[in-house]
């Protein structure tokens, strides 16, 4: 495994380096951070950005659906003695 992969050695990437014993992965400004601190900032970015997806596809959707499937509810009054006298007839 290169040294890079690894984590060992002192490479350099756009300003962020490790530190000499390869724990810590130090900033530009300084701060240094975990492996398991990078995958967290890392898991939460991956999840608002899904999150962030879902809602842009709901709000996409939402002006389709209207159109696709038609009003959801149609309410229908009707008296029932004219729908029995419709349906059935006076009876005597």
């Amino acid at each position: 495994m290169s040294d890079a992969v690894s984590g060992t050695g002192n490479h350099t990437f756009a300003g962020w380096r490790f530190t000499e014993s390869g724990r810590y992965l130090v900033s530009p400004a300084g701060e240094q951070m975990t492996a398991e601190r990078l995958s967290g900032l890392l898991w939460r970015d991956q999840m608002e950005l899904r999150r962030a997806g879902f809602a842009s596809r709901r709000k996409a959707e939402a002006g389709t659906r209207g159109r696709q499937y038609g009003a959801k509810v149609k309410v229908v009054v009707v008296e029932l003695d004219d729908w029995r006298e419709r349906h059935f007839g006076r009876a005597g």
